[in-house]
Parts: structure tokens; sequence; C-alpha cells
């Protein structure tokens, strides 16, 4: 007989149980934060949630990617983003065609988050990312299900360490079948839920020869934005669990290997949102400062040195640069002379938008802001 607390046996998935007054408080908290993320967006402009948006989904391009060991052009991903969502930032590199695919089917997760997830979706997303047929140097299946076995596997080649055996090849089409009829139905589940189901299903399964990682965690992007829509984007849980990887990998392995008892997991999980949204609280409070900042001061006439100056140090946050931005550092960031350098951090200062620290050769500029001084 089941154990009381053990309330939820997937109908699909058998044995698999968690204690639902536990994963509830959970979700509560994480919708918590997301209701403060969702409020203070409220008192931003549309291009100031665009741009938001833009940066938080190039950060998420490059985090998912570096989860499985790759690593992007911030540059490429950022141009490309901004042609996707219509922002101005300056041109960058054109992206591989790769990227262009990591990127597209993060949109399509988003944009067409309403739509069912089907069998031939779920090979366009995987075939995006490997638009080549290769991953690295080795040939793989794209647009289909492994026919091979699948091992996760780290160390050295001759002394591997295996962490996991994903099921059969010829399991595969009906493993996935269940997954997609139960993702598909309507059952009320929570969406944030949802998607810490979805995502330790998926891995479970390891359906494809490459790709699921990114695939998978695509999954929980389309989760979320059934839910938070556009505002999801900033919501950025593959920066998260790169920050976290190992233990990202321990909670996985953990409840691939238990015995069947998942509530660790989806407590682990949904914390894990938690704080994305947390972080995303942070940066939309800059972004409302940046936004009040110039709302006092925009009639005053800069220079466009001095304007980018003063939005690259707003861009950091409470603090600015670390040790302050100096002459050297304003050449650095507007390609200006120090003698001008010095003048025009002078004429800020003067003009109250840069509060001064030091004297001499240490002198220091901050945001004349309160608390955004280092």
């Amino acid at each position: 007989m089941q154990s009381p607390h053990l309330l939820w046996q997937h109908p699909g998935w058998p044995g698999m149980h968690y204690d639902a007054a536990r994963i509830g408080e959970a979700l509560a908290r994480a919708k918590r934060a997301q209701g403060v993320v969702e409020g203070k967006l409220s008192a931003l402009g549309f291009g100031e949630r665009q741009a938001l948006a833009a940066e938080a989904w190039a950060q998420e391009a490059m985090a998912t990617s570096a989860i499985e060991g790759e690593h992007l052009d911030l540059l490429a991903v950022r141009s490309s983003v901004a042609r996707r969502l219509g922002v101005e930032i300056p041109k960058g590199p054109v992206a591989a065609r790769h990227v262009d695919g990591l990127l597209d089917i993060m949109d399509d997760a988003v944009r067409h988050a309403g739509k069912p997830l089907t069998q031939e979706r779920l090979y366009g997303w995987q075939a995006a990312l490997f638009p080549t047929g290769y991953s690295g140097m080795r040939a793989i299946l794209v647009g289909r299900y492994r026919t091979n076995a699948m091992q996760i596997v780290s160390g050295p080649h001759g002394h591997e360490t295996v962490h996991y055996e994903a099921p059969d090849a010829g399991a595969v089409p009906g493993e996935m079948a269940n997954f997609l009829a139960w993702f598909n139905a309507e059952r009320g589940e929570d969406p944030l839920l949802k998607a810490a189901l979805a995502h330790l299903w998926f891995e479970t399964i390891h359906p494809f020869d490459d790709g699921n990682g990114r695939v998978g965690r695509n999954i929980v992007d389309l989760c979320l934005a059934r839910e938070a829509g556009e505002s999801s984007r900033l919501v950025c849980i593959s920066q998260q669990l790169l920050q976290e990887r190992d233990a990202y990998y321990d909670a996985l392995g953990d409840a691939q290997h238990g015995n069947l008892e998942i509530t660790a997991w989806l407590m682990w999980f949904i914390e894990q949102v938690r704080l994305a949204w947390e972080r995303a609280a942070s940066v939309v409070d800059a972004s409302l400062e940046k936004a009040r900042f110039w709302s006092v001061h925009g009639a005053v006439d800069l220079t466009p040195r001095q304007r980018k100056a003063i939005n690259s140090l707003l861009d950091h946050g409470p603090g600015g640069f670390e040790g302050g931005l100096n002459t050297r550092k304003y050449v650095g960031i507007t390609g200006a002379s120090r003698a001008t350098a010095s003048r025009e951090l002078m004429e800020l200062a003067a003009l109250g938008l840069l509060a001064q620290a030091g004297a001499g050769r240490a002198v220091r500029y901050y945001i004349n802001l309160p608390g955004w001084q280092g």
C-alpha cells in the first residue's frame, strides 16, 4: 500500500510519486517571486522590456550551450537576438547556423507555447541544433530518435565513468509517445510543476543522439511561457542551472537512480526557478533605476561619449565598475583622449550625474544615486 504522504503517481510513469504538500509550498514561493517581477515590469515601457528580454535571451542561449561545454560568441548571439526582437544594439558578427538554430527553437518555445508538443516539433528542434548532421566531428542522427544505446559518461577515453544508461533504443518511440500524450493532455497541472516533471522524464528517456539537454531545457521554457508569456524570457533558468551545474546533474541522477520518490528533484528544480525569478527582479530593478535616472537628467546636454559612459555605468548596476570609473576606463569606453576624458568626467560630476570619490590620481566616479557608490 502506498504511504499516505506519497500522493502522486504518474499515469504514464508507474511508481513515480512525490509529497504534494511540500511541493505546493515550494510552488507558492516561486509564484510569489514571479509575481514580483511581473509587477515591476509594468512600470517599464515596451522598449525597455524588449531590451531586457533581448539580453536575457542572449545570456540564456550562452548558458544552455555552456552547460553542454559549448561556448558561443556573445556578440553574434546578441546581434541575432536583436534582429528577432527589433532591438537596436551594435552589430556583431554573423551567428553560425547552429547558433541561429538554437535561437530559433528558443523563440518557438515562447512564441508558440500554447501549441501541442509533437514528435515532429521535437525532431525540428533537435535538427536545428545540428544543421550539418554533425556534433563536432561525429556524425549523428538528426530529426529522428536515436537507434543506438545511450550512456551518460564522464572522464578520459578508456577510463570513463558511466553515470546513467538510458532506455534501449527500441523502447524510445513508445516511451516518447507516452511522454507526449501526458504532456499534451489537460490535467490541470501547474505549469512549473509540469516543467519539472517533463524535464526529468525527457532527460530520463534521452531520445536523441545529441542535443537532449538543450531540447529538454527548451521544454522547460515552453512550460514557463504557458503561464508567464513573453515575460518568461526574463527567467533565466539555464543560467541558474549553469551556476549549479554539478548539483543539477546530481539532482537529475539521484531522481533517475532512486526509489521513484521524486520529491527531492521537484523541490530542487522549483527552487532554482524561484532563484531565477529573483535574479530577474534584480535586473528589472536596475532597469527601473536607469529609467528614473534619465527621467531626472534626460534634458541635460551631454556629448554622445558622456551618455555612453553613463549608460555603461548604469548597466553595471549599483557600484558600477569595480573600483569606480576613472579616466583610463572612460578612455576605454568612449575612445576619447585622456585630456578629454578627464574634462568630461569633471563636467558630469559638476552637473550632478556622477559622484566623485578621492582626489588626484586616485579620483573615482560613481552614478549619483543613493546606494550606488562603491
